[in-house]
């Protein structure tokens, strides 16, 4: 997922902004709102996970819209480890 081509430049709005453009901005934002963690790939690891929730937790779709080689690849990447996973499972109401 390239994030960064879903942002249009002003100058040039048949343009994408480049890759270290939308770092700038997201450093930026970042700042702004006092996080030292914000980056280019906190809206891709956030997206893919919201992808993931919000589609029933198809790891396939996640796994190639990542471009990962593996499911664990792909659940390591989105902080999803056995007790997370187990965490999640436990909040489920199986009636």
């Amino acid at each position: 997922m390239h994030l960064h081509k879903i942002f249009y430049a002003l100058a040039h709005p048949d343009r994408h902004i480049t890759e270290k453009q939308f770092y700038k901005v997201m450093a930026r934002v970042g700042d702004l709102l006092g996080i030292n963690y914000l980056g280019t790939h906190t809206m891709r690891k956030t997206g893919a996970y919201r992808v993931y929730t919000q589609l029933n937790y198809n790891i396939g779709l996640v796994m190639h819209l990542l471009n990962h080689s593996s499911e664990a690849m792909t659940l390591t990447y989105l902080g999803l480890d056995q007790a997370s996973r187990e965490t999640m499972l436990d909040q489920i109401d199986f009636g």
